[in-house]
């Protein structure tokens, strides 16, 4: 329940981070479900979201120069049965059925060594590339560096966890790991393994920034309960919708030379 708590608290955050000048995260959705079967009818109930990402400016140029206007708008359900979770992304208003992003995520209290928490077949598995991600000692694009969200050098009041250093993934306790599957499909004739690549590339980078900012905002965000997540999240998509009609474009953004 701890981590559940710290990273709903993040997404929100990190939404409002991102949201800004006709861009950003706008909340459709965000409700109870049940009776839908994850992971092999595993898990059936938690949270529903689903969100559009308004993103012309977050995308690589090539995509930007091709894609028509208005068609760089991203949808996201996601389906949250906390320890596992399953995110789906598409483009169903130009891409319709060539592109998708399945993240299916299922949290372990464990330092990463289990083989297949996914339970993949033999020949999804022959598939498969592993990529560790370590939060602490992983390198950072300098543009996405911040001091306060180093957790090598953060030490939390509260807990009084961290800083996380060498190999701190043997030592510490509790420790955790996101086990994320994704799996892309972008068909578009001539861009298609650039475009894979790029987006394989860039959840890494999500994955890495992101986690490391719901380590080092663990002082935000502990002690708090799920209602006040329910309320928090409130509040964010109040927020969020302000933000998009005014200021301007706020985040990470791609460059023309990415």
């Amino acid at each position: 329940m701890t981590y559940q708590i710290g990273q709903l608290y993040s997404v929100a955050e990190a939404s409002k981070n991102e949201t800004g000048g006709g861009e950003g995260v706008e909340v459709i959705k965000n409700e109870p479900f049940q009776d839908y079967p994850l992971l092999g009818g595993k898990f059936t109930k938690g949270q529903y979201t689903y969100k559009i990402y308004h993103l012309a400016s977050k995308v690589p140029p090539f995509v930007r120069y091709l894609a028509p206007k208005g068609s760089l708008e991203i949808h996201e359900e996601a389906w949250n049965a906390y320890p596992y979770c399953k995110t789906v992304i598409t483009n169903p208003d130009y891409m319709k059925n060539n592109f998708f992003i399945c993240i299916e995520t299922m949290h372990c209290p464990d330092n990463g060594s289990r083989k297949n928490v996914h339970e993949l077949s033999n020949d999804k598995l022959k598939q498969r590339e592993v990529v560790f991600i370590d939060i602490a000692n992983d390198p950072v694009a300098p543009k996405d560096y911040k001091l306060s969200e180093d957790p090598s050098k953060f030490k939390s009041q509260k807990t009084g966890r961290g800083p996380l250093t060498g190999k701190w993934k043997q030592t510490v306790d509790p420790v955790m790991t996101c086990y994320k599957l994704v799996t892309t499909e972008f068909k578009w004739f001539g861009l298609q393994n650039k475009v894979e690549h790029f987006i394989q590339k860039t959840e890494k980078r999500i994955f890495l920034n992101f986690h490391r900012q719901v380590f080092c905002w663990i002082d935000r965000w502990h002690g708090m309960t799920l209602q006040d997540i329910r309320d928090l999240e409130e509040k964010t998509k109040k927020e969020l919708d302000e933000l998009r009609n005014k200021g301007l474009v706020r985040g990470s953004q791609i460059s023309e030379n990415e």
